[in-house]
């Protein structure tokens, strides 16, 4: 397991690992460690928006909508303290982490 500590927002908002970007997103559906892209083809999901009236996430590129209840059911295991967001990755721990930024979607912002 590798525990990673990273910034909520700004430059260092996303944690990367084997090539899997991560951020952390609050909604009003709650909040999680949510991968920032779409496990369909790709797509930017840190970019995604709410569908009306539903806690689904539709991905930019495509419009596949994505159940938030789901990822907060199977999410990663993840405490935010002030800025800054530690999640437990089921990664060995060697594995190298790279911190990054990407821009969040407003609907990942509340």
């Amino acid at each position: 397991m590798l525990v990673v500590t990273w910034e909520m927002d700004g430059i260092g908002n996303c944690v990367v690992l084997a090539g899997k970007p991560y951020v952390y997103a609050r909604t009003t559906a709650g909040e999680f460690v949510l991968m920032a892209r779409c496990s369909h083809r790709g797509g930017p999901l840190h970019l995604a928006s709410f569908s009306p009236g539903t806690t689904r996430l539709v991905c930019p590129w495509h419009s596949r909508a994505t159940s938030v209840t789901k990822a907060l059911r199977a999410g990663i295991p993840a405490v935010r303290r002030g800025k800054r967001v530690t999640a437990v990755f089921d990664v060995p721990a060697t594995e190298k982490a790279e911190i990054e930024y990407r821009p969040l979607s407003p609907d990942l912002v509340c």
